[in-house]
């Protein structure tokens, strides 16, 4: 088996290709090991690793956030986990079905609203979310309320020191050019 590692425009996220697929639907954001641990065997086995403290899935990537050692005393640990996981055969999550969104409340908008909804979520969905993948991360919608989109960073983009200007610059203005209801977008947790 062999796994690639792509870099991210976060610095303490390190982005892993299995060359599987990963999640065959949705994504999983898993943020401390005891979460981790009961929803997936992968990720629990990540955060056993000393120094992982995020692990996010895609459709068929991993990426991996890390606080302190360096990449290249982790990368080994994190291979050799990943590797012995796909090996064993044991799903990815432990339960089948789709990735449960961790720690995620509902949408909100005013009903008025749900046709610019549709657009804003489209827009994300077809231009927004294919980049955002490509960096090991994912942005979802949560809410629009007066003006303001309401997203929620993953993976790579959780942290990431170029978030904001991803946010203010990229989608904020793309948003505003399709659907110029729009005045801002701000990042929730």
């Amino acid at each position: 088996m062999f796994i690639q590692t792509e870099s991210t425009p976060n610095p303490a996220t390190l982005k892993f290709l299995p060359g599987k697929e990963v999640l065959l639907e949705g994504t999983a954001d898993f943020r401390d090991a005891e979460s981790a641990a009961t929803a997936s065997p992968l990720a629990g086995r990540l955060f056993e690793i000393p120094g992982v403290t995020g692990v996010f899935f895609g459709y068929d990537f991993i990426t991996v956030t890390k606080d302190g050692p360096d990449w290249q005393h982790l990368k080994p640990a994190i291979l050799g986990a990943i590797m012995e996981h796909f090996m064993s055969g044991a799903p990815v999550m432990a339960k089948a079905g789709p990735a449960a969104e961790t720690s995620l409340t509902g949408e909100f908008y005013d009903k008025a609203d749900e046709e610019l909804v549709i657009t804003i979520k489209e827009l994300l969905d077809t231009r927004v979310r294919p980049a955002v993948a490509q960096d090991g991360g994912d942005i979802t919608f949560r809410g629009f309320e007066n003006g303001t989109v309401f997203l929620h960073m993953k993976g790579a983009c959780a942290g990431c020191p170029s978030s904001t200007a991803t946010l203010k610059h990229g989608i904020q203005n793309l948003l505003r050019h399709f659907v110029p209801e729009v005045q801002q977008v701000e990042q929730v947790s």
